[in-house]
């Protein structure tokens, strides 16, 4: 072809290329490829030609702007919590609600076993702890299993024991889920043996206001990790129009993702038990260092809210302003939407 012709047929297209930016990404993409296939061919056939400059201006141009667009490195971290992993949630809210349901029914087990049965309750958290417990509530200081002289320890082992088990229900899902299935089973039954101490000796009221300091983030947190674990298996089992493999991978990626915004409410979780929730049963034990009962039922709704806005209101609001996950995981919106 020759130079003349070349320009008359490209020189419109790369006008508009230089006097208009890309609406999206994608197009921005688009044009740097067009252009350097462009570059190629000029540079092949007309190499000093003032044309082929041209095209090496444009498609420098758009290679900076596309660099700049992805120089997001600190808006990034945002982007995935206030939207990324949100919609990852939304996507797997029917897991999220089995993992729930079965988890409080291991819970309602436990409740259910330890009042039919005291000798289940030592069977579940073992002699020395009950009779430690007993012993607590006989002197008055029921809650004097939190009460340890180092606290910054006390903030370690808990952090590290937490994550360890939200991990090992994640690698559960390598199981086909059975041991995910066992880790959330146990720790239900464990919660509610543990929690029936308390209500039987007088103390359900007390306890709530204490243990739940910090135990809505690490109950929530340990069911999430168990979310984590079947969302992997289901990418196994459950493949749908996808080959099993890349099911496999994607689901994978999900699990991953729910994973990561495990680990900082357990953090959360370790720091109030070791440096809170204290400060909590010493109110009830008359202790002047302890903090109000208002601010212990305020840190108690505070956490149980940002778990319901978090996990369930956020993604569905996400979702119905036309908010979606594209195939390679970029956050993309639909363009007709009017909420």
């Amino acid at each position: 072809m020759r130079e003349a012709m070349f320009i008359k047929k490209n020189a419109e297209k790369w006008k508009a290329f230089q006097e208009e930016d890309p609406s999206t990404p994608d197009e921005a993409s688009e044009r740097f490829i067009t252009l350097m296939d462009d570059l190629a061919y000029a540079k092949t056939f007309y190499p000093k030609s003032n044309a082929t400059k041209w095209i090496n201006g444009l498609a420098a141009a758009e290679y900076q702007n596309i660099y700049k667009n992805k120089k997001e490195k600190y808006s990034r971290f945002f982007t995935f919590f206030k939207y990324e992993l949100p919609l990852v949630i939304r996507r797997h809210h029917k897991i999220f609600l089995f993992t729930t349901l079965f988890f409080c029914a291991a819970v309602a087990v436990g409740v259910i076993a330890s009042i039919k049965n005291p000798d289940f309750l030592r069977s579940i958290l073992g002699d020395d702890y009950v009779d430690m417990t007993e012993r607590n509530i006989a002197n008055n200081d029921p809650f004097g299993v939190y009460k340890e002289d180092s606290k910054f320890n006390m903030f370690v082992t808990i952090g590290f024991n937490n994550i360890s088990v939200a991990f090992k229900s994640f690698i559960g899902g390598f199981t086909g889920g059975l041991f995910t299935a066992f880790i959330l089973w146990t720790n239900g039954v464990m919660l509610g043996s543990f929690q029936q101490i308390f209500f039987a000796n007088g103390l359900g009221y007390q306890s709530v206001l204490v243990i739940w300091i910090h135990g809505v983030f690490e109950i929530c947190s340990i069911v999430f990790s168990g979310v984590a674990g079947f969302v992997f298996v289901s990418g196994v089992l459950f493949p749908g129009t996808y080959s099993r493999m890349e099911s496999f991978k994607n689901h994978f990626k999900d699990a991953a993702k729910i994973l990561i915004c495990v680990v900082p409410f357990l953090i959360i979780a370790a720091l109030l038990e070791s440096y809170v929730t204290q400060q909590v049963s010493d109110t009830f034990d008359k202790t002047p260092d302890g903090i109000p009962i208002w601010a212990s039922i305020c840190i108690l709704s505070a956490s149980t809210l940002c778990i319901i806005w978090y996990f369930i209101v956020w993604p569905i609001l996400l979702t119905k302003k036309g908010y979606y996950l594209k195939k390679d995981g970029i956050v993309d919106r639909l363009k007709d939407t009017n909420v």
